[in-house]
Parts: structure tokens; sequence; C-alpha cells
């Protein structure tokens, strides 16, 4: 339904969240959560190395630059995973890793 009223007009948060689901990723609050406190939630070394990709239901994607990348990922992926469910709405319980292509 598209809401065009200028009388009632939809939030940006609104809007977004319907254009994240649309594109198959979670609200809003949670992608913010995640891509905008990335390099405060894995620290600058790891940040340099791996990028959030997308956020899935309770999974987040992430794409690593070297395949030593996706093996440290997956020593990570249980704490990790509980910090970042602290900051979203969603709680993310998994990650799935991409080895960047050259």
């Amino acid at each position: 339904m598209n809401n065009t009223n200028p009388d009632n007009p939809l939030s940006l948060q609104s809007q977004l969240t319907r254009l994240l689901a649309s594109l198959g990723s979670d609200d809003a609050a949670s992608v913010k959560g995640v891509f905008g406190a990335w390099t405060n939630l894995v620290g600058a070394a790891v940040a340099a190395h791996v990028q959030p990709v997308k956020l899935v239901d309770s999974t987040l994607i992430v794409e690593v630059d070297d395949p030593h990348w996706a093996t440290e990922m997956k020593f990570l992926e249980a704490s990790l995973c509980e910090k970042i469910s602290q900051l979203t709405t969603t709680p993310v319980t998994s990650l799935e890793v991409r080895v960047k292509r050259r």
C-alpha cells in the first residue's frame, strides 16, 4: 500500500525498513546497529579485512578479503553474534562468511 497522503507522511525509517525488507534484509534499526558500529564491534584490525554485507533474518553475511579471515570469523562467530544481538532488534545467531573474489 502506498501512503502518499501529505497529512499522514511515512517516516524515513519506516520507508527504509520497507525497502530493506523488499531486498530480503532486516529492519533499519538492526542494519544500522550492525553496519554503523562494525569497527567498534570487531576492532580495527578485523574491520580492515572483514565487511558486513547483508543481514538476513538472524544471519549476518560478511565478506572477507582472504580465506584466512574466513577461518578467523568462524572462531569469533559466537562472541560476535552475542555483541551484535545486543545492538539490534533482531538476534543474530550465525555468520555466513564469503571470500571476496579478486
